[in-house]
């Protein structure tokens, strides 16, 4: 097992406080990356319970594998460990034979292993193919592919979109005016090319200039908003009543999208504000557990610095 897989999880503490697992239960960790998460929580679940991890990435799953395999056979819960995208939770469920589920963790973002192998792509520090792919095995467009193809309006669309980032516009020119010249094919040409397009003085604040269109474009290549949406109401729709949905994000697109899918299905109601009682008929789902996010202490963010823009979500089903 990597070394990258044996860092501490994010949040870990309150995840285990949030999602009230019980011996018997069946519980769903859709981004089941080394089982960090996961190895705790099936000390919980126990002989009885049930533990269905998910993950697209097959070096994770087996590590994974290892790591829960080596809690004694005699308190270990049932384990299923399936290769699949969350977006796909309804069929890897089915699969699974998996009557309900009564808690299910969604933890975000690229995992410690992705983002530290160069060879992947997803670093803005590292040289290397620019890739970007969660899943290689049934993925086919690659970061270079966009930053190679995309028209001028379209890379600055998806860069000020999925990042927020001031000079998009200029970023997307200097792209297309390079890629005349030579295609892009990795991570080290497209670096270079940002630096030059964000002035000097823009540069001396924020972090690595690069660090905003790399987010833009791995949330371009894997679907990322749109498989979030699709695992999110699936994900609801399987838990059991009283069971848990908890969801860690890692950026402000990923949370707005958490926040406001658990607001709707609190709140279905689709009445005038003016009528005095509902009529529409359309009762609540879940029940919101943190009105506002869970944040990892300070001394968390000491010791895990990639847990520092993390924030936790809780709901309910009813």
């Amino acid at each position: 097992m990597t070394s990258e897989y044996r860092h501490t999880p994010v949040l870990l503490a309150e995840c285990l406080e949030q999602l009230t697992l019980q011996t018997q239960h069946t519980f769903v960790d859709a981004t089941l990356g080394g089982a960090g998460h996961s190895f705790e929580v099936a000390k919980r679940l126990g002989h009885e319970g049930t533990l269905i991890g998910i993950d697209q990435d097959e070096v994770a799953l087996a590590a994974a594998r290892k790591k829960l395999e080596s809690l004694p056979e005699q308190t270990r819960p049932a384990l299923e460990l399936l290769h699949g995208n969350f977006g796909e939770l309804d069929g890897l469920l089915t699969s699974a034979e998996a009557p309900g589920i009564d808690a299910i963790l969604f933890d975000l973002g690229v995992s410690s292993v992705q983002i530290d192998t160069p060879s992947r792509g997803f670093s803005f520090k590292e040289e290397a193919p620019l890739d970007m792919r969660m899943d290689p095995s049934t993925q086919t467009q690659t970061a270079a592919e966009i930053v190679n193809t995309y028209n001028a309006a379209d890379l600055t669309r998806i860069i000020r979109a999925y990042s927020d980032e001031k000079w998009a516009s200029r970023i997307a020119d200097f792209i297309v005016r390079e890629r005349e010249k030579e295609p892009f094919e990795t991570s080290g040409q497209l670096v270079e090319v940002i630096k030059a397009a964000i002035p000097a003085s823009a540069r001396r604040a924020g972090g690595h200039p690069a660090k905003r269109t790399f987010q833009a474009l791995r949330i371009e290549v894997n679907s990322e908003l749109d498989v979030l949406r699709r695992g999110l109401d699936a994900a609801i729709r399987w838990l059991n009543p009283k069971g848990r949905i908890a969801v860690i994000s890692y950026h402000s697109l990923e949370d707005r999208i958490v926040k406001d899918t658990f607001a709707s299905m609190a709140n279905r109601c689709t009445c005038p504000p003016d009528l005095p009682v509902c009529v529409c008929g359309k009762e609540p789902i879940l029940k919101v557990v943190t009105r506002k996010p869970i944040l990892p202490t300070p001394e968390e963010i000491e010791s895990n610095p990639r847990a520092r823009s993390a924030k936790l979500r809780v709901a309910q089903k009813l």
